[in-house]
């Protein structure tokens, strides 16, 4: 087993899982305190690295592709004090810190785990209910629903809408952005069948962000709704048969450019024959192809 404490978190390995604790200190983030201990299969990793500084070092886990409804929901948009697959390492423990990623990266050899992305979760997700007050309104999930409720902040037509109440099933896609510069961000829900281009502040399946201590919190509702969607592996698949389905016929100017083309093509062949590249039966063949095709 190979252990490393810091004020940052603890990290333990025990030959099959990673669990990832995060630290009581003050400098600990809210998103991290509140997501509570991880435990990362050997599975889900696609590498470990330890970065040395000149006060302090920094581990980093890297997890395959598809592994974790949080990273899925999130979308490397997770900054450093955030992310739960980072630790700060004193300079006292660089030692310690070494080992640790001798230890893993010797089991994925020997496991001989690859590196690929996968088709499903490998880690839950946040546990549940889960509740989030920031920006214009609080997020709830109970893991079958979520609810949207407004706050003084909110944009008068859509605080008068009212609370939202959305069904999993009826969520296609959910998304969280972090505020950056002057642009805010957002808990955005996409609803089958109702798609919106109406930005957070209006979009009554929006939680907008300013980017206050609280945000990073929706981040945890988002990974918790997206465990429980189909998985963008499964889903991409089923979607590009659906599209191939659902594409319109070609339009009569795209017809009449084939013709266009097959008739170009029949006069080539015609001189083609003329010179004698083509013999009489290969014209007449060829000849008999595209006349089928017009």
């Amino acid at each position: 087993m190979a252990e490393i404490i810091q004020k940052d978190g603890t990290w333990i390995f025990d030959g099959d899982a990673l669990r990832l604790t995060p630290g009581r200190d003050k400098n600990v983030s809210l998103l991290r305190k509140t997501l509570g201990e991880l435990r990362v299969p050997l599975g889900a990793l696609a590498g470990i690295s330890f970065e040395q500084g000149r006060k302090a070092g920094r581990l980093r886990l890297r997890l395959r592709d598809g592994a974790d409804p949080l990273l899925q929901a999130t979308a490397g948009r997770l900054g450093e004090p955030h992310d739960p697959y980072q630790l700060a390492v004193d300079s006292d423990r660089y030692g310690v810190a070494e080992y640790l990623v001798d230890e893993v990266r010797n089991a994925l050899l020997l496991d001989q785990v690859p590196g690929d992305p996968v088709s499903t979760y490998l880690l839950p997700g946040p546990s549940v209910p889960l509740s989030a007050a920031a920006g214009d309104g609080t997020a709830s999930f109970d893991g079958e629903h979520v609810r949207l409720e407004w706050n003084w902040k909110t944009e008068d037509s859509k605080a008068a809408a009212g609370a939202r109440t959305l069904a999993v099933g009826d969520i296609a896609a959910v998304e969280w952005h972090p505020a950056a510069g002057l642009e805010n961000g957002c808990l955005r829900f996409t609803v089958r069948n109702a798609p919106t281009k109406a930005p957070p502040k209006y979009d009554p399946n929006s939680v907008e962000l300013w980017g206050f201590r609280k945000d990073p919190l929706m981040a945890l509702i988002a990974a918790a709704v997206q465990a429980r969607l189909p998985h963008p592996a499964a889903a991409a698949p089923a979607a590009a048969l659906t599209a191939a389905a659902q594409e319109p016929e070609p339009a009569a100017t795209a017809r009449e450019d084939d013709h266009d083309a097959l008739l170009r093509r029949l006069r080539e062949l015609g001189e083609l024959h003329r010179t004698g590249v083509l013999t009489d039966e290969e014209f007449a063949l060829a000849k008999q192809a595209i006349l089928k095709r017009m």
